[in-house]
């Protein structure tokens, strides 16, 4: 590889960036990591104020062996970068409507005898769905969330498998299913909207979530997920990866030599070899690549594509730490249901009720927030912009104070207890982020938009030009932007001739961080 001198760069430091940056310095790569933002996360942005730490985007963290794979390629060990935490239960559900709960966690007794309480008869049917989310797991997530889908022919090997496990289904039409019991249905399908999908729209592959989260539990870093990042930066740059932070790539155009001539502040027109982007989709093609006649065919194919919907995001900060009212993840429900998915997935205007996730990292870390106090953050699922381009820098703070008032059913006389406060809104999402139409998690997880549907790990129609995050397979979620970046890294290794699984690289690791 000293030889070759192959050069990477990576645009975006997200989950997906990450990872990919550092297989590639692994290989024996030379990579650049380009961030827009003062920071390294991407979405897994950090606030910090008056003694608070919030978590911008991603906050549950599922299937952490794929995490520590990276540090294991590099001869490491997470647990001396990051300390993950379990938490538990994995989420509190709450309805507001008849004021049930239901405490949702990796105990299969406990699960099983919230049921029956629910409703006798579906304990029963739980155990067949928990077998079910098992063969779409093994199927699914072990053999095929890590494996790109560049050929028709790929989707055809695997289209028995999925035919017979009914991907054709909702993940809601086959949790109903196995359970009558309507909150029981609710609490095992609200997981695809944790990635960007409807329920009653996305493909029961995503059932796997459940099994998933049974078998390896839900984690937390300690610190904050600005720590994990922090532990994942300081690995790629003992490899000798370099990152450039405030260096927002604005084109890249093809030399004869097919070399990428990336153009980014105080570096016009630097070549590499290759190009790994894990910058929205359509801003890569439409923005980054405006010069080159095969992106300008790829707009067009994702303007056809569905696309996932927006979120508001309300961080807050409070001088009482609500302990005793509040789980690390609570997701509220309320009073309709699939109703309320239709108006934000299809709708043309905001919702009058909303259903929200509040994530509360205190309670497992009680370091990001001051003595006493609480550090959260609140989201509600809106219509992306293209379905409702609302004003929201006119209408986004009395939604926030809407969301407030409704969390009083939780956390009482919250309004006299908030004393910080900021929000995220679909606008942010498309200024900030670069997100086409403020959609939070690229395009929708529908079977049509699926493995080989999905925009693919490598272009097939500008070499040297590679994909990871969201967009593309197996799509968005930590555990699936980091099995993504598996997969784009061995369509690139086929290509370069790279070892694909590392293990020659084990000494050259060794010998960088030594």
């Amino acid at each position: 590889m000293a030889e070759r001198d192959l050069r990477a760069a990576v645009i975006g430091s997200g989950f997906g960036g990450l990872a990919a940056a550092i297989r590639l310095a692994a290989a024996g790569v030379r990579v650049t990591l380009f961030e827009a933002r003062d920071q390294a996360g991407g979405r897994a942005y950090v606030y910090r104020e008056q003694g608070f730490t919030f978590d911008a985007g991603p906050t549950v963290i599922t299937a952490p062996h794929c995490i520590e794979e990276l540090f294991e390629l590099c001869g490491r060990k997470m647990a001396d970068y990051v300390t993950m935490l379990p938490v538990t239960p994995f989420y509190r559900l709450f309805w507001t409507e008849d004021g049930a709960s239901f405490d949702y966690d990796g105990d299969a007794d406990h699960m099983l005898a919230q049921i029956r309480a629910r409703r006798h008869a579906d304990g029963e049917g739980y155990l067949k769905f928990v077998d079910y989310s098992r063969r779409v797991f093994e199927t699914g997530y072990t053999k095929l969330a890590h494996t790109p889908f560049p050929r028709f022919s790929d989707m055809l090997r695997v289209a028995p498998q999925l035919a017979a496990l009914r991907a054709d289904r909702s993940v809601y039409k086959t949790v109903a299913k196995y359970v009558k019991d309507e909150h029981v249905r609710e609490a095992l399908s609200f997981h695809s909207l944790l990635v960007g999908g409807n329920p009653y729209e996305t493909s029961s592959i995503y059932t796997l979530i459940h099994y998933l989260e049974r078998t390896w539990g839900v984690f937390f870093p300690k610190g904050g997920t600005g720590a994990l990042v922090a532990g994942l930066v300081k690995l790629f740059t003992e490899l000798g990866g370099e990152l450039r932070l405030d260096s927002p790539v604005s084109k890249i155009r093809i030399a004869e030599s097919n070399k990428h001539l990336a153009t980014s502040p105080g570096h016009v027109d630097e070549p590499f070899d290759l190009v790994v982007s894990n910058a929205d989709l359509r801003h890569t093609y439409e923005a980054l690549y405006a010069e080159t006649p095969a992106a300008k065919r790829m707009v067009k194919k994702l303007d056809k594509m569905t696309w996932s919907m927006s979120l508001y995001v309300l961080y807050f900060g409070t001088d009482r730490d609500y302990k005793d009212e509040i789980a690390h993840h609570t997701v509220v429900f309320g009073p309709r249901y699939r109703g309320l998915l239709d108006d934000i997935f299809h709708g043309k205007t905001l919702p009058e009720d909303f259903s929200l996730y509040l994530h509360a990292p205190h309670v497992t870390d009680p370091s990001l927030a001051p003595p006493g106090g609480g550090a959260f953050y609140v989201l509600s699922p809106v219509p992306h912009l293209g379905n409702a381009p609302l004003d929201w820098p006119n209408i986004a703070e009395a939604y926030g104070d809407r969301i407030l008032t409704a969390l009083e059913r939780l956390l009482p006389d919250l309004r006299k207890h908030v004393v910080v406060r900021r929000q995220f809104t679909p606008t942010d999402f498309q200024t900030q982020l670069a997100s086409h139409l403020g959609s939070a998690f690229s395009v929708a997880p529908k079977l049509t938009q699926s493995a080989y549907f999905r925009p693919h790990n490598k272009d097939a129609s500008i070499p040297g030009l590679y994909i990871v995050g969201a967009g593309t397979h197996p799509g968005a979620g930590v555990p699936g932007v980091i099995n993504g970046a598996k997969a784009t890294y061995s369509a690139i290794a086929k290509d370069f001739q790279l070892d694909r699984d590392h293990t020659a690289n084990l000494s050259l690791a060794a010998g960088v961080l030594g």
